[in-house]
C-alpha cells in the first residue's frame, strides 16, 4: 500500500476513534433557532425491501432518544427528508428499485411514528438523494430563517446525508450566512457490503466501516461539525 495512503488510514482511524461528545444545553440556549433534519428513516433502509440494513437500523433508538431529548428542551422543528419515488425512477439505476410513494417502504419507521410529536414533524418528501432537488425543502428553509443551527441525522453517511449536510453548508456559504450544520456520528450510518459478495452480483462493493469514516472527515474539511454524540 502507498505509504501515503496509509498513512492517511491511520489518520482517519484517529480521526474517528477521538471523535467528542458536544453538550446538548450548548444548543439549547434558544432552542428556537435550532433544527433536526432527520433523512431517511424509513422502513425501506432500515426494515424491508432492498435496500434495508441491519447496520442502518442500529441508528433508529438513538435518533428517537435524540428527538425525545431535543422536544423535551425546546426544540420544536424536526424536518424529516424522505425518499417517496415515481415508479420507474432513475435513480433505481443506480441503486435498485425502493421507496416507491405510497408503499410500506416509503413510511417513516414505527419508532418514530409512535412518539407523540410525530404529527408536529415536518415530513418532505424527495426523488432522489439530493434533498432540494424539485422537493419543498429549500422553501422551507426560506420560511424558517431564523434557525442559524441543523443537527443532521439519518442515512446514509455517504450519499443522502452528504448531500443534506453539503446542501446546508454550502447553502450558507453562498450567500455569507451563519449556520451551524452539527452531525452525531451514532445517528448516521451507511450500508456494508463486502468485495467478496458484489463479484457475483450487480451490487457494487461498499465497505461501510471505511466509506462512513471517510465521508464524515470529509464533511469535516467542509466545516460541517461532526460529534460522537450529544450529552
Amino acid at each position: 500500500m502507498n505509504k501515503q495512503v496509509e498513512s492517511y488510514l491511520d489518520f482517519l482511524d484517529g480521526f474517528f476513534s477521538n471523535l467528542k461528545g458536544l453538550p446538548i444545553d450548548i444548543l439549547m440556549d434558544n432552542p428556537v433557532r435550532a433544527a433536526i433534519v432527520c433523512v431517511d428513516v424509513t422502513n425501506a433502509f432500515c426494515c424491508t425491501g432492498n435496500l434495508a440494513s441491519e447496520r442502518v437500523a442500529a441508528i433508529i433508538n438513538p435518533i428517537v432518544n435524540l428527538f425525545m431529548l431535543a422536544w423535551e428542551k425546546g426544540l420544536k422543528k424536526i424536518v424529516l427528508l424522505q425518499d417517496c419515488h415515481t415508479p420507474n425512477a432513475k435513480e433505481f439505476d443506480a441503486f435498485g428499485e425502493h421507496s416507491i410513494c405510497g408503499t410500506v417502504e416509503s413510511e417513516t419507521v414505527d419508532e418514530i411514528k409512535s412518539l407523540l410529536f410525530y404529527d408536529e414533524m415536518k415530513v418532505i418528501k424527495k426523488n432522489s438523494i439530493n434533498p432540494a432537488q424539485n422537493t419543498g425543502f429549500d422553501r422551507w428553509l426560506e420560511e424558517h430563517p431564523e434557525i442559524t443551527t441543523f443537527i443532521v441525522v439519518g442515512d446514509c453517511t455517504d450519499l443522502c446525508i452528504y448531500q443534506t449536510a453539503m446542501h446546508l453548508r454550502t447553502a450558507a456559504n453562498a450567500v455569507n450566512i451563519e449556520r451551524r450544520v452539527i452531525i452525531p456520528e451514532v445517528c448516521v450510518s451507511t450500508y456494508d457490503v463486502m468485495v467478496e459478495v458484489s463479484k457475483d452480483s450487480p451490487v457494487e462493493p461498499h465497505p461501510a466501516d471505511l466509506i462512513h469514516k471517510l465521508f464524515l472527515h470529509h464533511m469535516q474539511l467542509n466545516g460541517i461539525e461532526i460529534y460522537k454524540k450529544f450529552i
